[in-house]
């Protein structure tokens, strides 16, 4: 082909895909499932597992440690302590949850067409959460900086896949850690206007969290309306320690949602079977979301799950194998039975780079995840090298699977325009469809599109580079992070969280322990 023929066709080439990815990408600010979950587990299954947890929590018990004022709080409702274990008479969780927790609540946004429903047939995706270090095809894995925070607040902002900002996306290691969190939240408010979590590493880092949240909401908002929801993970096996305790405590007596969530690396802080750990896991999240609707009884709670099986030869976690996403379906159930939202999966991989590993690993939880029906979905986009690291490859990748999700949880159309009929009418036998009203009318949307994959001939795809995914998701958030624009800040609100970053950090000191 001479030189001017391959200009005219790349030229043409190049202007169809301008036109392509300036298309606006149409998004809710929740998914909402219409197919029913996926169930794998007999009632009398789950009904036998409710009873174990029973079990451990009215004979074993659970640890509430350096925590005085919960054993009160817990002895009062009628719970046995002795020293720091704390028993409950069978059924006493169960009933004090399903009593106060509310099974569904909206969390509120900055912007309110970001709002966000937990709870119920609504699922939200999230972006990975507590990495220390980040990696990209540039510069490789290094720690993560400030700067890295910002990118990543960015980008799930411009994401129309991601419905929340995300936590600590990132570690931004360059700031002390008695300061971090008010660098952090501040970006959530600042660079985004998507419902965002909290800070949970001490009881005072929650009260920033929820101090600064109400100077960007409107007065009073904070205090009636739920605009966080923080993570809060056991120490399992079956202990709560003051840290966690003394955060949830914090975001429930101002109304502000906690993900109640056991965190668990079978064959190391639980059993290696299926049962075992759903069972434990059971027991660990009803004795926490327990103390928080005591606490301040409505306040909302979810339901956490996360639990991955290791390699017996190494101790280390491994990803992508069928137990944790069979342990995944049973304690979506046991959530459901109980009456609150659910959080638990995500893209989780052990690779080290967005390779076909990390690929592979991340749907064989995703799908589950999906499928089990869970509400609140953390660490749905990023995440590499079991969470140590976030990926900015990676991001776009999961990011694009979750776009994905959104057209198959919708579930069949029915309607008129679903059936179809005028169409196979007027083809009849032995034509196609290419040219008739209903594909034009419908090209535009009929099918779900990768912002990734590429589907072109292999020519075509070796004259565009030869790019596999992730140097194409490399060029993606590089565009992303070009194209950004900050939402809309009220100044007033912007010089009031500044003036309170300002106090408080002349008031911390510089540790980064």
């Amino acid at each position: 082909m001479n030189e001017k023929a391959r200009g005219r066709r790349s030229g043409g080439r190049a202007a169809r895909q301008a036109a392509r990815s300036s298309v606006v990408v149409e998004a809710e600010p929740y998914l909402t499932r219409t197919m029913a979950p996926v169930e794998i587990v007999s009632e009398e299954g789950l009904a036998l597992i409710e009873r174990n947890a029973d079990t451990i929590l009215e004979e074993i018990g659970i640890d509430f440690r350096d925590y005085p004022s919960a054993l009160a709080l817990l002895a009062d409702a009628g719970a046995d302590v002795e020293g720091e274990r704390v028993r409950f008479p069978r059924g006493m969780c169960r009933e004090i949850v399903q009593a106060t927790a509310p099974a569904v609540y909206t969390h509120h946004a900055r912007n309110p067409a970001n709002s966000v429903q937990v709870g119920g047939d609504a699922t939200v995706f999230v972006p990975a959460y507590g990495s220390p270090f980040v990696f990209d095809l540039d510069e490789g894995r290094r720690y993560a900086t400030i700067g890295d925070f910002v990118n990543f607040v960015k980008l799930a902002y411009v994401s129309p896949h991601m419905h929340l900002s995300g936590g600590t996306v990132v570690e931004p290691v360059d700031i002390p850690v008695s300061k971090r969190h008010l660098d952090m939240v501040y970006s959530h408010l600042k660079y985004s206007d998507k419902p965002f979590m909290g800070s949970v590493t001490a009881a005072e880092r929650a009260q920033d969290s929820i101090d600064l949240a109400g100077l960007a909401f409107e007065d009073g908002f904070v205090t009636q309306n739920t605009v966080m929801t923080s993570l809060i993970n056991a120490s399992s096996p079956m202990a709560w320690d003051a840290t966690m305790l003394g955060a949830a405590e914090a975001y429930a007596r101002s109304m502000q949602a906690t993900m109640l969530s056991p965190f668990i690396l079978a064959g190391a802080m639980a059993p290696v079977t299926v049962a075992g750990v759903a069972t434990q896991t059971l027991a660990e999240a009803l004795a926490g979301m327990t103390f928080v609707q005591l606490v301040n009884p409505g306040a909302p709670v979810v339901f956490g799950s996360f639990a991955s099986s290791m390699s017996m030869q190494t101790g280390a976690p491994t990803f992508g194998t069928p137990e944790p996403a069979l342990v995944l379906y049973t304690v979506a159930a046991l959530a459901r039975r109980l009456g609150v939202p659910f959080r638990s999966g995500g893209n989780l991989c052990a690779s080290k780079v967005p390779d076909a590993q990390a690929a592979a690993e991340s749907m064989a939880t995703f799908i589950p995840a999906l499928m089990a029906g869970v509400n609140f979905m953390l660490h749905a986009a990023g995440w590499l090298e079991g969470g140590l690291t976030m990926g900015y490859e990676k991001f776009v990748i999961d990011a694009d699977q979750c776009g994905l999700a959104s057209r198959f949880v919708a579930g069949v159309d029915l309607s008129e325009n679903g059936q179809a009929m005028d169409a196979i009418r007027e083809v009849g036998p032995g034509q196609h469809f290419l040219g008739t009203a209903h594909t034009l009318a419908n090209f535009e949307t009929a099918f779900a599109r990768s912002e990734v994959a590429n589907n072109d001939s292999f020519e075509q795809w070796e004259e565009d580079g030869s790019l596999d995914a992730a140097q194409r998701a490399n060029g993606i958030w590089k565009q992303m992070l070009a194209d950004y624009e900050a939402p809309a800040l009220d100044e007033a609100a912007d010089e009031a969280m500044l003036d309170f970053m300002e106090r408080r950090k002349a008031e911390l000191p510089d540790t980064f322990a």
